[in-house]
């Protein structure tokens, strides 16, 4: 390797810039613009710098930005410590470094930040293309490395030696991959902001919240059904249930969980599915209603929603069983019922009165939740992505005036309105719906799914799904939102893809990005010890597990040694004649330099050793007839003879 106090040479220069632009582009989206503009702005000008041949800055000028932008992190996160503005101070700290990089030394010292930044950005994302990302970053800083050894090698030969000792890694990578003991969590504490940006279905729900959720294309998470999955209107997702009303936004009842549902096993098909639910930063786990069991360390709500012990801040694989249309609560607690009949009295007069009505002329709950069935059927209610803006009587303005809202409108109102009935009456969240990938059999379901739905109490029956979105608006439980929402609103461009090819090629990069999840991102520790105990590990544990990466591994550097060997021995004949007629010479302190030819390394012993000009004029000839001419096996004996009786 070069000198660490030797001067960088241009072409040293440039792959130092390559590796640190490689390296910072794609931490550049989770900055803010002021800091990726200023980072671009002194790249920039080092590459103008190297490619003018210009001397670099002094460093007082790099002291100036290093001040400002340090405190330009400091104003932007309000701290210095913490995952956002650590990598914001690095992303600078990289960018600088190339303005003062004038050794080799200093090249060590950028590279290194260079590796670190390509991991830094598993803390924002860990798909495939990030990795990807991460992959030509540590690409290029090796190729830096590689031309710190030899700057004289083309930009070609020195990617593929980059490649070459990347490739050699991939074997023990793989082993340590495979063996090495899977810890639930990552294997470093994050910050509190790790996970500022997940968004999901909340624990609370007013006006305008779920509509918020269409605009995006985040998946919630992928279904694997055993059986085939059901119809899409009854693919209903339950998330949090929401019972208190304050006028405008609903909320659940203060519950303690309990460790078993609280109900029976159905008697009912039961259905059984997989779920892999990306991380919400939340509690609670999405089942299809009902679920008819627990997942191991899960617990019940009593209005039968999954819960983990903590927040969910990384994806979490468990698997379920549900029976569809189950009846349940029919032995419903009093204060619980009493709740669901909660309504403030000072708003939302007209939506009461309605209520009020149908019970003045029903005979019957059951006769009342079919008035208000075909009240809101009747009305002609518009399902849309822009609801108009809603005040203090949101029930009242969305029926009455507007009639036009999302599901959390429906849902909203037709709470309202049987409670004023007399009807126990609650909000569900969650998702519904969900589309099948052909490629892997998934079925995916997004934050565009999210949905609002209501359960009814009916003494006898227990609770009840009732769907008013679906009264008003059948196609969108039938098909999608797009199928229901009218002509001209705002659809995201995911939910406006009619083009058959556009639909295969996303299907494709889901499924893609799916079995990469399943495989690489979801090998957790129930994964690695089903694989194990397939490969003959009956009961693996920590110390099986030593011995099998103990000889994994032995064996991975056992196999890489002798393709190692059989590469030297496969090595040209002419070439190893040469070498060891310097290896000769070299003992006798007349080492071949680097930068010397045949030719010249011969007249140079030749003026050193005049006694054995004429063998090693003799022996250069020779090899340079056989290694650059067309000579044949005859001269290849004779170079040998004539290297076996040089004896210097």
């Amino acid at each position: 390797m070069a000198k660490t106090s030797q001067a960088l040479t241009p072409i040293q220069a440039g792959w130092l810039l390559a590796s640190g632009l490689a390296a910072a582009a794609p931490l550049s989206l989770h900055v803010p613009l002021w800091l990726s503009a200023l980072m671009a702005a002194i790249l920039a000008w080092r590459a103008w710098l190297l490619w003018r041949r210009l001397p670099l800055p002094k460093r007082a000028w790099l002291l100036l930005i290093v001040v400002v932008g340090t405190g330009g992190v400091l104003i932007e996160y309000h701290t210095l410590l913490g995952q956002n503005p650590g990598v914001a101070l690095l992303l600078l700290f990289l960018a600088l470094k190339q303005m003062e990089a004038r050794t080799a030394r200093d090249a060590l010292a950028a590279i290194f930040l260079a590796y670190f930044l390509a991991m830094a950005q598993f803390f924002y994302s860990q798909s495939m293309v990030g990795a990807i990302a991460a992959g030509i970053a540590i690409v290029a800083a090796t190729a830096t490395l590689a031309s710190l050894i030899d700057d004289q090698q083309s930009v070609p030969a020195q990617l593929r030696l980059a490649g070459r000792l990347l490739m050699q890694a991939v074997p023990m990578m793989l082993v340590l991959f495979v063996l090495f003991p899977r810890v639930p969590g990552p294997l470093w504490g994050l910050p509190k902001d790790a996970h500022s940006g997940i968004t999901g279905i909340s624990d609370s729900m007013s006006p305008g919240s779920i509509s918020e959720l269409v605009q995006s294309d985040d998946i919630a998470f992928r279904v694997l059904f055993a059986q085939a999955p059901p119809p899409a209107s009854q693919r209903y997702w339950r998330g949090p249930v929401l019972t208190t009303f304050d006028g405008r936004t609903w909320r659940p009842l203060p519950s303690m969980p309990r460790s078993q549902l609280p109900y029976g096993a159905p008697a009912a098909a039961r259905i059984d599915y997989e779920i892999t639910l990306e991380a919400s930063g939340r509690p609670w786990l999405f089942a299809l209603e009902l679920p008819a069991s627990l997942p191991a360390d899960v617990y019940a709500s009593r209005d039968y929603l999954l819960l983990a012990r903590a927040p969910l801040t990384e994806r979490s694989r468990y698997r379920l069983s549900s029976f569809i249309g189950q009846p349940v609560g029919s032995d419903e607690a009093e204060p619980l019922l009493r709740a669901a009949l909660s309504l403030p009295t000072e708003v939302n007069p007209r939506t009461r009165a309605l209520g009020e009505s149908w019970r003045s002329i029903a005979n019957s709950d059951e006769e009342i939740v079919r008035l208000a069935a075909t009240f809101f059927r009747d009305q002609h209610l518009t399902y849309t992505l822009l609801p108009p803006l809603l005040g203090r009587d949101s029930a009242d303005e969305f029926l009455f005036d507007s009639k036009a809202g999302f599901c959390e409108h429906f849902a909203s109102a037709f709470a309202v309105a049987l409670r004023a009935a007399g009807v126990p009456t609650r909000v569900v969240t969650g998702y519904q719906g969900g589309e099948v990938n052909a490629i892997d059999g998934y079925l995916t379901v997004r934050q565009s799914d999210a949905h609002a739905w209501t359960e009814v109490w009916l003494k006898g029956r227990g609770w009840q799904r009732l769907d008013p979105t679906a009264i008003s608006a059948p196609m969108r439980v039938e098909a999608n939102v797009a199928a229901a929402v009218p002509i001209g609103d705002p659809l995201p461009v995911w939910l406006r893809i009619h083009a058959e090819w556009l639909r295969d090629l996303r299907m494709r990069s889901d499924a893609l990005a799916n079995a990469w999840n399943q495989w690489v991102l979801g090998y957790n520790s129930e994964r690695q010890r089903e694989l194990l105990q397939r490969l003959g590990m009956p009961s693996p544990d920590w110390r099986s597990m030593t011995i099998a990466l103990t000889v994994a591994s032995g064996l991975v550097m056992l196999a890489l040694g002798m393709i190692a060997l059989r590469r030297r021995q496969r090595r040209d004949p002419v070439q190893a004649l040469w070498l060891r007629a310097g290896r000769r010479l070299a003992r006798r302190g007349l080492a071949r330099r680097e930068y010397e030819g045949p030719l010249d390394y011969a007249e140079r012993v030749a003026a050193s050793r005049p006694d054995l000009a004429s063998s090693i004029r003799a022996l250069a000839w020779l090899y340079t007839t056989l290694r650059y001419g067309n000579a044949g096996g005859e001269r290849l004996s004779d170079f040998r003879r004539t290297v076996a009786a040089f004896r210097p």
